[in-house]
């Protein structure tokens, strides 16, 4: 099962060059990594650039203009560049261990799209890790531990693997907690829903919006937990000018149960 890895990055090279480092650790390889820039500077063109000389599995950069945070479009764009039968979306301050791709792979069903979660580094810790390049993806259980006990991560429970068996299921209409920081589903399921609504401009909803119209078409949710928890980089408080409005088209929505955004991926 091919698959593309769905990286969205704004501004923030020195977190993406993190992420970069869990994805070429990976042990299942047969994956291709795309960077989408939602408007970057040229730092975040030129490290995609310089890693992408010696990375272990295809890795390419796809770019908009800055005009503010638009991760639903960005997405969008590197979709249509992605070769994959299954996308598994990742945020660039989001770092995976090394077997992220392996459960995901596991865990893909037809019919069903699998949400991940994560542990939350505190600010001072991601200074820290970032400053010193520290190998977070491949720490142990026991660094970790050590690591809660400082305080420098928020819990610990995401990191653990359950097999979980049908309970993996029991909430598969449930849109909340859907996060693109930790994705998967299929691709013809995400083209067939049109991808991202890039009506949603600025930060909030625009996951929960995708969710909403994958389960309108059908597609039903798989708890990612346990097997798939990522380590989420400290960052301030997105602007949140758009939250207000962005609750409310997404409200419209969920009314409507309507599968296909405002302004989504081409039906071509």
């Amino acid at each position: 099962m091919p698959v593309s890895v769905v990286v969205t990055t704004y501004n923030r090279p020195d977190a993406l060059r993190a992420v970069l480092d869990g994805l070429g650790a990976q042990a299942d390889r047969a994956f291709e990594a795309i960077v989408t820039a939602a408007g970057s500077r040229d730092d975040t063109r030129a490290l995609v650039e310089r890693t992408s000389a010696g990375f272990p599995m295809p890795l390419t950069h796809v770019w908009q203009e800055d005009e503010g945070f638009r991760a639903g479009a960005a997405r969008n764009r590197a979709v249509e560049r992605a070769r994959g039968d299954y996308i598994v979306f990742l945020d660039g301050d989001c770092i995976p261990r090394p077997d992220f791709i392996a459960r995901h792979r596991a865990l893909a069903e037809r019919g069903w799209m699998v949400a991940g979660n994560r542990i939350l580094l505190s600010e001072g810790f991601t200074a820290m890790a970032l400053r010193e390049r520290l190998p977070l993806h491949a720490w142990s259980a026991r660094q970790w531990s050590e690591a809660r006990r400082r305080g420098d991560i928020n819990r610990t429970l995401p990191l653990a693997h359950l097999p979980l068996g049908p309970l993996r299921k029991i909430a598969a209409r449930r849109w909340q907690r859907v996060r693109t920081c930790n994705l998967g589903v299929w691709a013809d399921d995400f083209r067939r829903v049109r991808g991202f609504d890039e009506s949603f401009e600025g930060w909030g909803f625009e996951d929960s919006d995708l969710a909403v119209r994958l389960l309108n078409a059908g597609v039903r949710r798989k708890e990612g937990a346990f097997a798939t928890g990522v380590l989420h980089l400290w960052h301030r408080d997105n602007d949140r000018r758009h939250e207000g409005r962005n609750w409310e088209l997404l409200q419209q929505r969920i009314r409507s149960r309507e599968t296909l955004p405002a302004r989504g991926l081409s039906s071509s």
